[in-house]
């Protein structure tokens, strides 16, 4: 029997329609749940769930018959499955009921469709390149890597920082700014995005360096092969900065040797076959969007 994973934050009363819904079409379908556990106690009692539904709470806990692992809920909630499947060969079914949906992709009226899909393999599969960052010190646990975005950023209301950042060891530049940020190109339509870094397809096999807020205005964000072991080297007149995977983060001493490079496995993302990503890109950034008409 095929299984696949279930997860989310948070049971939602007001969603019970759509959880009823995808919990019977993994039924009538002949998918067995293995629904992540924290998740499973706060469906008891308001969701009837298959017979023999199983439980998982670490990637230790899901067995080679798992294929897929359905994400319900925003970006967010997606981003927080890289810990839970790590380097399994686990593809993620993103169904967004949350806000924007860049990752999150399959709206809630599609849940039937996309469990067909899952049984006919007729997904569309995006490989989406991580990043992973090596330090000093051990950062971030068994889960040194990202989906988005790694960043440097200056610790509270102090001033800025100066960034001497190196490709494969040869200089690049000194950025004096708030922060740095290194996208994949999954994260190239988030945090980079909004610091005016530019959109670079899924595919594309490179990183994007954006800085945040730079005192020299001519200093623009720059696109480079994914190939590239990214160092950084931090002056700041704190002793301590923040370094942030995706939404995780923590806070580091100043002096610390840093660098960020392509991870050896990447992620699966599963997607309708109607769907692609320039479809995404004028629907989620209302792109050609004239209220005048």
């Amino acid at each position: 029997m095929m299984q696949a994973a279930v997860y989310s934050r948070v049971y939602d009363p007001d969603q019970q329609a759509e959880w009823q819904l995808l919990f019977d079409e993994m039924e009538n379908q002949g998918i067995r749940p293995v629904i992540y556990r924290s998740f499973y106690e706060q469906l008891l009692g308001s969701i009837r769930l298959p017979e023999g539904v199983g439980q998982f709470s670490s990637a230790r806990d899901l067995s080679e018959e798992v294929e897929f692992l359905i994400s319900f809920g925003g970006d967010g909630t997606l981003l927080d499955t890289l810990s839970l499947i790590r380097e399994k060969r686990i593809n993620i079914v993103g169904i967004n009921s949350g806000r924007l949906g860049f990752l999150a992709s399959i709206g809630r009226e599609d849940i039937p469709s996309a469990i067909r899909a899952m049984v006919q393999r007729s997904f569309v599969e995006d490989r989406r390149t991580l990043i992973h960052v090596d330090a000093s010190r051990p950062l971030f646990g068994e889960v040194p890597y990202a989906l988005n975005e790694f960043t440097i950023h200056k610790k509270d209301q102090g001033s800025m920082i100066k960034i001497h950042t190196y490709l494969n060891g040869e200089f690049l530049n000194t950025y004096w700014a708030d922060g740095l940020i290194v996208a994949t190109p999954t994260g190239s339509t988030g945090y980079s995005l909004s610091c005016q870094g530019p959109i670079v397809f899924p595919d594309s096999r490179s990183f994007v360096i954006t800085p945040i807020a730079p005192h020299n205005l001519n200093v623009r964000p720059i696109v480079v092969p994914d190939t590239n072991v990214i160092s950084f080297e931090i002056e700041s007149r704190s002793e301590e900065v923040i370094c942030s995977l995706d939404a995780r983060r923590e806070v580091i001493s100043k002096d610390i040797q840093l660098a960020v490079r392509k991870e050896f496995f990447d992620l699966g993302l599963l997607r309708l076959s109607e769907d692609n990503f320039l479809q995404t890109l004028r629907n989620k950034l209302t792109w050609g969007l004239d209220k005048r008409n």
